[in-house]
This record gives C-alpha cells, structure tokens and sequence, in this order.
C-alpha cells in the first residue's frame, strides 16, 4: 500500500482560534467547517486541521512541526505576538539553529535553520 499525506491534524480545545492562529502565521486563511473542525490550507504545507477534543493536554506532543523561516529571531517575534510561547532560547549548534515554541493551545513546533 502507498499513501499520500492529506492532512495534519491537531487535537484541541477551540478550533476556530487555533486555525486563526496558524493561518496568520503561515499566511494562510482559516476555515471553519463546523463548531468543532477548522483547518488551514498554507502554500507549500499539507492543510493543518483543528479538531475539538474534551481532554487537556496533558504532555509532550509526540509529534511536531519543524518550520523553516528565513530569520528564526523575526519569525519567533511573530509568533509571540499572535499567541505563541517561545520556549527556552534560540539553540546554536553544529547542526543547526532552532527555537521550541508552543502554540495558543499549547503544542509544540520548531522553527528551524541552518
């Protein structure tokens, strides 16, 4: 069997805020297709989906996006001012430069940068 990446799709409390979250930083408009799914379609990404889930977030994401913009500093700034929380600071290394970041809700993602 081959399947094709359709979709990534975050659990969440409120689905019309988080697809407003992600829309404005991967320009992009939100959808709301019903009271509990929303979703994102960002040029060059699959669609982003928001679906609404009783439970709280209770850990680490298991699984995170990984971004790469053209300045990781700018795009954190950015990020901070739509309602996103920067996780410790800009990590250097020999592979790389990332930052950790958590979205309104609370998952994590990265940007990243050589």
């Amino acid at each position: 069997m081959r399947a094709c990446l359709d979709e990534i799709v975050f659990d969440c409390a409120d689905p019309a805020a988080l697809a407003r979250f992600w829309a404005a930083l991967l320009g992009a408009e939100p959808v709301d297709r019903e009271p509990h799914w929303s979703y994102v379609d960002p040029p060059d990404l699959p669609r982003l989906a928001f679906q609404r889930v009783q439970e709280p977030k209770a850990a680490k994401n298991r699984l995170h996006l990984d971004l790469a913009p053209d300045d990781i500093p700018g795009a954190t700034a950015e990020a901070v001012a739509l309602g996103a929380t920067a996780l410790g600071e800009l990590v250097v290394d020999a592979y790389g430069r990332f930052q950790v970041l958590q979205d309104p809700q609370g998952n994590e993602f990265c940007f990243v940068g050589s």
